[in-house]
């Protein structure tokens, strides 16, 4: 069996790190990643001028602050930040999502800064 066709426990993915603010590759989608990152605190605000971003919040709860009124998901819940609009993702306690983009999405977008990152992969 080819290791695309085995299952992705996200579960068990998530108990595989700590890190806050972090994206962990667990599958690719043609030309997407499926990424999982643990959120706690404030992010940078930032732009993805050539992609929409998917968030999906798997436990916790996430804001997503956007220059004309905040979104607010709780698990099962997702939303489409569409390309080139800016926003800030917020987690008052420790939340963890999973993030559908295309593959070599900065998680800082436009915005740059300390708190770039490339994500990882997560075995």
């Amino acid at each position: 069996m080819p290791a695309s066709a085995v299952p992705v426990n996200l579960a068990e993915k998530f108990a595989q790190f700590s890190d806050l603010w972090s994206q962990k590759k667990v599958a690719v989608v043609n030309d997407y990643e499926v990424k999982l990152a643990k959120l706690k605190g404030e992010f940078v605000w930032h732009t993805h001028e050539d992609t929409d971003e998917l968030f999906l919040v798997v436990s916790g709860r996430l804001i997503i602050q956007l220059r004309d009124g905040d979104v607010t998901l709780e698990p099962g819940e997702l939303f489409v930040v569409p390309r080139g609009v800016e926003h800030c993702p917020v987690a008052e306690e420790e939340t963890a999502i999973l993030l559908l983009e295309p593959a070599g999405t900065m998680n800082t977008g436009d915005a740059g800064g300390p708190m770039t990152k490339a994500a990882e992969n997560l075995g």
